[in-house]
């Protein structure tokens, strides 16, 4: 049940909208209104993001975050969250990121799923997805924080209800390495090896993403279920990060290799 007015929730859509076009971090929003929910939270995702749509972005995709037990416990949540990827967030491999275009950049590992059929319903499993998946290929996720992660003046962490508002977090997609078809692999032994400026930060296993990345998929479609929402053919899919998310700074180069999949990488200037 959400406890914001549609002014409320448009106001906190249009500031955090303006956090992303100026680079400018705002107060978490649970700052001023502690008794945000989960609900509210979404609610402010989805304005936020018809106002980039209503400003001529385009949804190509979304991301899976908070997949592992480790991670909910932590944000004090009992499920995965999600957010939307627009035209704008995706990033050729190799690409050169500016970092003043972000707030607080961060790359995290991921597998994406390429779709070739729609997705819907409220029994979609793991088969479904793999089915409806034309090609899976190696990722990294770019996430960001519009609003301070810890806020300056009562040093009060965000909560999830923050992060979620925030778009979970999501900012970019970089992708390359070498596409595959989803049967042709094993999902949950595709390993990562990230290295920022040639010193290995993180490694980590696809399992690690509720057992199986295809998991976290099915899980979203489902959660869309009683919203009317499906997954549409074409879209691209982040499964859920299997590393710790490492900070970018200015001057750092990421190379992911993720074995048989090939390489990603990026660098933030």
């Amino acid at each position: 049940m959400s406890t914001l007015r549609p002014d409320q929730i448009a106001d906190l859509a249009r500031r955090h909208d303006h956090a992303r076009r100026t680079a400018t971090p705002i107060s978490a929003p649970t700052l001023e209104r502690p008794d945000m929910d989960l609900d509210d939270a979404y609610a402010v995702q989805e304005a936020w993001m018809a106002l980039e749509v209503a400003n001529g972005k385009r949804v190509v995709g979304h991301k899976i975050g908070l997949t592992s037990q480790a991670m909910q416990q932590q944000m004090q949540i009992g499920e995965p969250d999600f957010g939307v990827l627009l035209d704008d967030m995706v990033f050729e491999d190799g690409c050169d990121l500016p970092t003043s275009r972000f707030i607080d950049p961060r790359i995290e590992v991921e597998v994406a799923f390429v779709l070739g059929r729609r997705l819907e319903g409220p029994n979609v499993t793991m088969i479904d997805v793999l089915s409806a998946t034309d090609y899976v290929v190696p990722a990294l996720e770019l996430i960001d924080a519009r609003s301070h992660r810890v806020d300056p003046a009562t040093k009060r962490a965000r909560t999830v209800r923050d992060t979620i508002a925030d778009n979970a977090a999501d900012a970019g997609i970089i992708t390359g390495g070498r596409p595959m078809r989803p049967l042709d692999v094993d999902l949950r032994w595709v390993g990562a090896i990230l290295a920022r400026n040639g010193i290995v930060e993180e490694t980590g296993l696809a399992a690690g993403v509720l057992n199986h990345p295809a998991n976290g998929v099915a899980w979203l479609v489902r959660r869309y279920a009683p919203l009317g929402r499906a997954l549409e053919p074409g879209q691209v899919v982040l499964g859920g990060s299997f590393t710790r998310a490492v900070i970018a700074r200015p001057g750092d180069t990421f190379a992911v290799d993720f074995g048989p999949l090939g390489t990603v990488s990026c660098h933030f200037s």
